[in-house]
């Protein structure tokens, strides 16, 4: 009896034994880490090969275009509120061609609020942003005099418009950090940065509007220590850092000294493109030793034009990291509010005009190695 029970005993262990053995065998033949056992491979006598590293992401060519001043009053307004989709009219597709569209949205987003203490006041409801994706456009700044007119309330209802939509806003925010947050796309393997700021704003208005620790308002450029923070700190990890402002004097066709200022100070601390707008005219464009900027890209869809207000016009550059590969400007008047490409001997002659701007901006036509004031390399 003691030996039956000895055989009955070990049976099961050894066939135990042998199952758990076939078990080993047919999960490793599969390639599979059986629980229990080591990780490594077994020795073979010959040294495993190296990974190779991770090949580095080519990088091709893009085109990024922009525009002025946008608002929906007056007859824009007629025309938001009878078809978004085709608010902005026949220039859309322009704006469609590049791979991104970036412009100034100078209103704000609310169909309520306390109007702000100043003469004009802008305001557009949230199919305004509807209107923009439509016509092509990926993104706009907020950072401009008229991004608060309705104050507080107006900024919190501005907020909720942009979640709520799901439009990419740059230049305004909750609290400063997400005031001076670029908005970031790849594009043919280029890590594109975009930045909002505001160069003006109304004096008695500069407290309350600018985005200051978790004090919500927008992105003042007249806080250069912070706006050029905000670019050294997009240049660590972008391949095209761009600064989008509201700057210079209303209705004055050469930029001010304070604007030449701040676009090299911009240059040095690593922007690679500087466009704005705020005149209500044109200005010039052209290159600050391999850095594009722009001074003044006029008004787009407003609301009244004259002989030089209504003059307008889509700026595109053609990019690879870096390097400014082309600048092309498609001229366009506004009427009935909204630009009408040029052709013919009218879009020559506008293209003679504008040329002619970049004469008092310091700029060149062509990039250079080097700027004066600027450490770009």
């Amino acid at each position: 009896m003691m030996a039956s029970s000895s055989v009955v005993i070990r049976k099961p262990l050894a066939l135990a034994a042998l199952y758990a053995l076939l078990l080993t065998g047919c999960s490793a033949a599969e390639g599979e880490r059986v629980p229990g056992a080591s990780a490594e491979p077994a020795a073979t006598g010959a040294a495993e090969p190296t990974p190779s590293p991770s090949p580095k992401p080519v990088r091709r060519p893009y085109t990024i275009s922009f525009a002025g001043d946008v608002h929906f009053e007056g007859v824009l307004r007629a025309r938001l509120d009878r078809n978004p989709r085709t608010a902005l009219g026949p220039i859309a597709a322009v704006l469609r061609k590049a791979d991104i569209t970036a412009l100034n949205l100078e209103t704000a987003i609310t169909t309520g609020g306390t109007p702000a203490p100043k003469q004009f006041t802008f305001r557009a409801p949230p199919t305004a942003f509807t209107a923009l994706k439509a016509a092509g456009v990926d993104v706009v700044t907020m950072a401009n005099n008229h991004g608060m007119d309705y104050m507080e309330s107006g900024l919190r209802d501005t907020l909720a418009a942009i979640r709520k939509s799901r439009f990419p806003v740059i230049g305004i925010g909750r609290n400063e950090a997400e005031a001076y947050r670029p908005f970031r796309k790849t594009v043919n393997g280029n890590r594109v940065a975009i930045i909002g700021a505001t160069q003006v704003l109304d004096t008695n208005l500069i407290e309350a509007w600018t985005a200051k620790g978790a004090k919500g308002g927008l992105a003042s450029a007249k806080e250069e220590a912070r706006l050029i923070r905000a670019v050294r700190e997009a240049r660590r990890n972008s391949d095209t850092v761009i600064v989008f402002l509201h700057w210079g004097a209303e209705l004055v066709e050469c930029p001010t000294p304070v604007q030449r200022q701040l676009a090299v100070k911009l240059v040095r601390a690593g922007a690679d493109v500087i466009v704005g707008g705020h005149a209500h005219i044109l200005l010039g464009g052209g290159y600050l030793g391999r850095a594009y900027v722009h001074y003044g890209l006029g008004n787009f869809a407003f609301y009244n034009w004259g002989p030089k207000t209504g003059m307008t016009g889509v700026l595109t550059l053609t990019i690879n990291g870096r390097r400014i590969l082309k600048d092309e400007w498609t001229p366009a008047r506004i009427e009935g509010g909204v630009p009408i490409p040029l052709t013919g001997a009218a879009k020559q002659q506008a293209l003679r005009s504008y040329h002619a701007l970049r004469g008092c901006t310091g700029l060149s036509a062509k990039p250079r190695a080097t700027a004066t004031g600027s450490s770009q390399s």
